[in-house]
């Protein structure tokens, strides 16, 4: 087992990981920006370093840097996180050229599987069902065998477009996280977001590279766990319905959804095959959209651990951040397929430090009260605390309330319960919007979509 742990990350997630590091006897070293010094995962690690100002790209995503902050303090592994670096195979080779443990995927891993051609490529080899994108007469980068095609001009994707028929989604090949991706209806809005992508894409991933994919309406946006070790031991520990979404970015999570045990059965079988497939290890979750005749396509593959994986963890009695470390550490899964257990039903709100009355927008500023809920099922993740102030550099998450019951309607009515309790002041956040929806009669129903926030009011 490692002896000391670099988060290399903040916030909830940097707690989360300390946590569970703690817990299996391992030291920890936080990293900080000058803009983070007072932010809790630094006051509970065992150490911490500055490494670098607010800007993101000179401190949390500076590779360098959290590579020297690694070495300085003699730690002999990094825990990305959630955040671009988790995904990021250059930082992966880094670590591993330092002799330093990355807890996650090999390089190999990621880099096939967020890049979205190799890893269509991949999964539609293991037999998984892929969004329509194209005949592809245009491949590019000698992928001959590639199962969609990428545009470089606004005349290639038309053609697509017209091929596969409107709706489509304009989508980066090196995309993740809900970025990099545009819904286009007709001719106009395809030329009109096409160079809009591209420059999301070139500024977010490094990489303009663009497909054009088939938009499925009225879908669910379903995720499977996986958990996977060297020795070729792989389980799925079921799926998340993620389908509430503001921007392509998740903001309720529950499971296990509304699909079919059958259907459950049979893309479980399919995921665990395809992780097989490319020798995965360490936590991963594959992404599928599901129509309401229950056919599913998958998405993309996330090389990393996942917000959500809490409610997981909640149904499952699986500690999936103390089975990556485990993982990357060497050891094997002691759980086979049929340990797997599910109890009850586990639904996660996203507490953002936005104000959404007036479009979410973000809310930074200094917490003047806090108190987290309790009671019976509550679980809350967050870095909060009364005085803390929240800066305006980063991500706005700043908890995650989770609730679980013995089935869905306790879940809801616990939720409602943690949301009534939940005081936070001195910043606007999201849980007016979370109770609306616990109140929605969409939602009640299990009947979500995508979509969902087109027809939501508060």
């Amino acid at each position: 087992m490692f002896r000391k742990v670099l988060v290399a990350n903040r916030g909830e997630i940097a707690v989360r990981v300390i946590r569970a590091c703690k817990e299996l006897g391992i030291r920890t070293v936080a990293v900080y920006s000058q803009a983070d010094k007072d932010c809790l995962h630094v006051q509970l690690a065992d150490e911490a370093i500055c490494i670098g100002p607010a800007i993101p790209s000179r401190s949390y995503l500076s590779i360098p840097a959290l590579i020297s902050a690694a070495e300085v303090t003699n730690a002999d592994a990094i825990h990305p996180g959630v955040g671009f670096l988790a995904e990021n195979a250059a930082f992966a080779e880094a670590c591993r050229e330092c002799r330093i443990t990355f807890i996650g995927p090999t390089p190999e891993n990621i880099r096939i599987m967020g890049d979205k051609v190799d890893a269509r490529i991949a999964v539609e080899r293991a037999g998984l069902p892929l969004v329509p994108s194209g005949s592809g007469r245009r491949r590019r980068r000698g992928r001959r065998n590639a199962p969609m095609e990428l545009v470089t001009t606004e005349e290639e994707a038309l053609a697509v477009a017209h091929e596969i028929g409107y709706p489509v989604m304009i989508k980066a090949a090196a995309g993740g996280g809900g970025r990099g991706m545009r819904a286009a209806h007709n001719d106009v809005s395809l030329i009109a977001l096409f160079k809009t992508v591209r420059a999301e894409a070139e500024a977010a991933f490094g990489r303009g590279d663009l497909y054009i994919e088939k938009l499925i309406q009225n879908a669910r946006h379903i995720e499977f766990q996986v958990l996977a070790d060297r020795h070729g031991n792989v389980i799925h520990l079921g799926e998340r319905d993620c389908s509430i979404q503001r921007k392509h970015q998740k903001l309720v999570e529950e499971t296990p959804s509304s699909i079919d045990p059958k259907l459950r059965e049979e893309i479980g079988r399919g995921v665990v095959r395809a992780a097989k497939a490319i020798n995965y290890e360490s936590a991963g979750t594959m992404e599928f959209l599901v129509d309401d005749a229950g056919k599913y396509y998958f998405l993309e593959m996330n090389t990393r651990i996942q917000v959500e994986h809490t409610i997981t963890e909640m149904v499952t009695g699986v500690d999936l951040i103390k089975w990556q470390i485990r993982i990357a550490a060497g050891d094997r899964l002691d759980i086979s397929q049929g340990d797997v257990a599910f109890h009850g039903h586990a639904i996660e709100c996203r507490i953002n430090a936005e104000d959404p009355t007036n479009g979410f927008a973000p809310s930074p500023g200094k917490v003047t009260r806090y108190h987290p809920p309790g009671g019976p099922g509550i679980r809350v993740d967050s870095h909060l605390y009364a005085g803390y102030t929240v800066p305006p550099y980063y991500d706005s998450l700043v908890a995650k309330l989770i609730a679980h019951g013995k089935d869905r309607s306790e879940a809801i009515a616990r939720m409602r319960r943690a949301l009534d309790e939940c005081v936070i002041e001195g910043i606007r956040t999201t849980i007016p919007f979370h109770r609306r929806v616990m109140e929605d009669p969409a939602f009640l129903g299990g009947k979500v979509y995508t979509n969902f926030l087109e027809t939501f009011s508060l």
